[in-house]
Formats: C-alpha cells, structure tokens, sequence
C-alpha cells in the first residue's frame, strides 16, 4: 500500500519522503516515481527509518524539515499483521506488535506533530484496519493494536481542537493485495507463515490507494475501505453490535478452517464469482 501510495502521489506531483528499513527498496520505488512523474530527484527524499528504533524518529523529523522545510502529510503506514491462535502464540509476539503498530506509530507522530502545531496546519493520516473496527480469530494482537490506534488518534483528535486545520485521518481497510501476509506475525517471533495461500480475491491495491486519497484530499475523520463482507461487518459492528458478533462467530469457524488448511484465511467467503 504504502509503494502504490507514493506512485499515485508522485503522478499529481506530490514532493514525497520514502521511509522504511531496506534503503534499497526505497531507491527502487523513487526511480520508478521520476519515470511515471514529472518530478526531479530533489523532490523525493529517501529515509531509512525503522519504527522501532524510536529514538530516531526526532532526527528523522529534522532531517525531512531541513530539507524540505515543512511536512504536510504524515502517512503512518508502517506495521505487521498477524496469523496465529492465542493459544498457540508466545506473549512476546503480542510485546512485539504492540512495540511496532502502536508504539512505533505513536512515536513517529509525535515529533512530526509539534512541527504541524507550529505551523497550525497538517494532516495525520493513520493506515488502521477493519480489524480496528471488529475483532477476528488468528489477529489478536493485530486487532488489538489496531484498536490502540482507533483509540489513541480518536483521543488525540478532540486534544487538536484549537487547531482546526490538523486534520486527524484513520484508513481502515479490509483485504487488500499487498505483500503484508509475507510478513504476519505468527505463533513465535522466528517462525514465519509457511502458506501464504492465493490473495487474488482481495482488494486491488491501486483501488485501495485510490479511495485512501479520496479520504485524505476530503479530510474525513474515517474511512472504511473493503469489499463485502467485511464493510457489511463493520456497518454491523456500528449499528447492530449483536448481529455483528453472531456473524463474526460463524465467518470466524469458516477462517480458522481456512488458516489450518493452508488456503488464505478469507479465501472462502470473499472470492468473487468469474
């Protein structure tokens, strides 16, 4: 999300920050925004930053106001999902996603926040979850530090009321296709998910990205970006708690059966007919 979010930004001209931990990743992705853009190297600045090296994240901050002298969107995009029962998993998996999609995030704002105060102008966008919304067997952590989020930029928000122009943003999306699942947290810290399974049911990453700038350009205060069933869950969970939790009860066995039999956990109730 965060690779498709810097080409569309770059075709409208955007000036960008690429931030995160392979500095070779980060060259690859502003050489392909100088070739789909009218933009020179000066106006894309790479960054290594990881989220939990949190004492850098002020330095960090420095070094994109020096350079471009101001920072007018945050973008926290930074995170890890999960796919594990809680039975199964080490409570040092659950220090550790709380360390990076919490406290990491909330760490990069602070710095970059004082800077919007000074000004009295900005934009926060925060990338949540569905899962920030609801809750979902195999995510515990991940649902939990994704309603810390929901939680602390809501709280944050109202705290911002003398600045009327530091607008507060939270994306959640629901299954996008994205390189996110390589990645999940699982059981214990070292392992890693042996099936990845098929993830062409998802949502389009260019749609995803495409309805976040949307969001962002229109300063809502949130957005939910998912194809059915998991938006009906959140409209569910908004105004029909009850019928919510029944439904998260029976799409809940449905996914514990997927994940153990190493097909993508959301394979069988979101697939779209051909």
């Amino acid at each position: 999300i965060g690779e498709e979010l810097a080409y569309q930004l770059a075709k409208i001209g955007a000036l960008l920050v690429l931030s995160a931990r392979r500095e070779n990743e980060l060259e690859r992705v502003k050489q392909k925004c100088l070739e789909i853009s009218n933009l020179s190297s000066k106006d894309i600045l790479v960054l290594p930053l990881d989220l939990m090296q949190r004492s850098s994240h002020e330095d960090a901050t420095k070094t994109v106001l020096q350079h471009f002298g101001r920072i007018d969107v945050l973008v926290n995009n930074g995170g890890r999902s999960q796919r594990s029962l809680f039975v199964d998993t080490k409570l040092d998996v659950y220090n550790a996603i709380m360390e990076l999609n919490y406290l990491g995030t909330v760490s990069l704002t602070k710095p970059v926040l004082s800077h919007m105060i000074q000004r009295e102008k900005g934009k926060i966008v925060t990338m949540s979850s569905v899962m920030g919304i609801m809750g979902a067997p195999l995510a515990t952590g991940y649902c939990a530090s994704k309603h810390a989020l929901q939680g602390f930029f809501n709280s944050l928000r109202p705290e911002l009321g003398e600045y009327p122009e530091i607008v507060i943003t939270n994306i959640c999306p629901g299954p996008v296709q994205s390189k996110i699942i390589h990645n999940v947290f699982t059981e214990e810290l070292s392992k890693t998910l042996e099936n990845i399974g098929d993830q062409t049911h998802k949502m389009p990453t260019d749609r995803c990205v495409r309805l976040t700038l949307v969001s962002i350009a229109n300063d809502l205060k949130e957005a939910w970006i998912s194809d059915h069933p998991y938006l009906a869950v959140c409209y569910l969970w908004q105004y029909a708690p009850t019928w919510a939790w029944w439904f998260i009860n029976k799409m809940g066995k449905i996914r514990i059966q997927n994940f153990k039999s190493g097909v993508d956990a959301d394979v069988s109730y979101s697939k779209k007919k051909s």
